[in-house]
């Protein structure tokens, strides 16, 4: 029995030392296998950070490659910018004879100096040469220049006299003759009228409109040199003709008022913005050596308004007797009104009469008043002719200028034409070869 309870003594030790065997060997199992399972894990999150990291590298270049590319493209279309306003500014006039477009509000400094901004005009200086400086085609002159063209302004050359000033012949030192416009009134409206001369007719070029040669802006003289119009204006061969001159026959007459219709057309339709010349009369408009005329004195002009109905109030400016009655009461000036007072020169030409006469009798008084109630009357109209064309017209032409007159000079600036459909009536007048033939009996 002692040796049956030894033996199972002995046994006891011996199964409890395998069981601890057993379960020591199968914690070591789950241990390496649990190392091995987390280091293949910590592998998986490894790879997934550093593709995340790959990809947040590429977009983000992506993102400044693009942002380098518009900059780039920016600074391009912006040296290309620069480089075609050069070319423009550079450009002869005969570029700006193939665009109508005008861009207002030309930026010139009248006051600079030649050693600071080279397109000053003062006394002094190399005065025997003409200056290089040009704005657009517009040649700068020195004021000595103009003293030794005109010979000291003498008034053996005064040419003409006008509102801002007189206007003299010259001969510049090249041979041509020129006319040099003296601005004399002080004051915001002499700069005014003066800036807006050289900044409409640098840019805006028409075979309509008279062409400006140059200027001078020293200190406080304001002056303009323009193309030499030989046979001067129209007011003067209408209503003061000397003895030297003929009478303007009825042809004439006709190209001079289409001649007119085109320059208002293109102030009005091609030029952007549009301008109003507000100041349109019978002495404006100048008469070169073939009697084809031209529209002077941009010095009042004002821009169309981008307005629907294309108002802008200003001060009353013009002379009685062309003014449109809106812009006379109101102050309210369109476009229209240009074609009122295109309206009166028309009758002045239809006529020979001035727009306004005290002498004349009652009722007579104002050219406008007296004939719109007979230009569509057949009998009255041929009675209102012009006395020097001695009936030497065609009677059909008559009636359609009368008819394009009055329409002209409707008291309704809603009623007027626009100056084209005007140009469209007068060319069949003016083209027309038999016109010259036919007469009054």
């Amino acid at each position: 029995m002692e040796e049956v309870n030894n033996s199972t003594a002995e046994a006891a030790p011996r199964n409890h030392i395998h069981k601890h065997n057993h379960s020591h060997s199968q914690t070591s199992n789950n241990g390496q296998h649990q190392h091995q399972h987390h280091h293949h894990h910590h592998g998986i999150l490894s790879s997934n950070s550093f593709l995340i990291i790959i990809a947040s590298i590429i977009c983000i270049t992506v993102l400044v490659a693009i942002l380098v590319l518009i900059l780039m493209l920016q600074r391009l279309k912006s040296s290309r910018n620069k480089l075609t306003a050069c070319r423009e500014s550079n450009s002869s006039s005969s570029i700006h004879n193939s665009s109508n477009r005008f861009i207002p509000h030309t930026a010139i400094n009248f006051d600079s100096s030649p050693e600071v901004k080279g397109g000053g005009c003062l006394y002094g200086g190399n005065s025997g040469r003409m200056p290089q400086y040009r704005i657009r085609g517009v040649q700068v002159f020195t004021y000595k220049e103009l003293e030794v063209a005109t010979e000291n302004f003498s008034e053996a050359n005064v040419i003409g006299n006008g509102r801002f000033g007189s206007v003299y012949r010259g001969v510049l030192a090249d041979g041509a003759v020129v006319a040099i416009k003296m601005l004399h009134r002080e004051g915001k409206q002499r700069e005014r009228a003066f800036r807006m001369e050289v900044d409409l007719l640098s840019r805006l070029h028409s075979p309509c409109l008279v062409e400006l040669l140059g200027y001078c802006a020293d200190q406080h003289h304001r002056l303009l040199i323009f193309e030499f119009m030989h046979n001067g204006t129209l007011h003067r061969h209408l209503h003061n003709p000397n003895s030297e001159s003929r009478p303007l026959d009825w042809n004439t007459r006709l190209r001079i008022a289409l001649d007119c219709a085109k320059a208002l057309e293109f102030l009005h339709e091609h030029a952007v913005p549009s301008v109003i010349h507000r100041n349109f009369k019978c002495t404006n408009v100048l008469l070169d050596q073939d009697f084809r005329a031209k529209v002077s004195d941009f010095g009042s002009a004002k821009m169309g308004s981008d307005k629907i109905n294309g108002q802008i109030s200003t001060q009353i400016l013009g002379t009685t007797g062309y003014l449109a009655p809106e812009y006379a009461s109101t102050g309210k000036l369109t476009t229209k009104s240009d074609v009122y007072s295109y309206g009166v020169v028309l009758l002045e030409l239809l006529t020979g009469r001035v727009p306004v006469d005290i002498k004349r009798p009652q009722g007579e008084h104002v050219l406008v008043s007296w004939a719109l109630p007979r230009l569509t009357n057949r009998e009255k109209v041929e009675k209102m002719v012009d006395p020097a064309i001695q009936g030497k017209y065609s009677k059909k032409d008559l009636i359609q200028v009368a008819a394009i007159a009055a329409m002209c000079v409707q008291p309704e600036a809603d009623y007027r034409p626009l100056m084209t459909d005007v140009v469209q009536s007068l060319i069949p007048l003016v083209k027309n070869p038999s016109s010259s033939l036919r007469f009054l009996n």
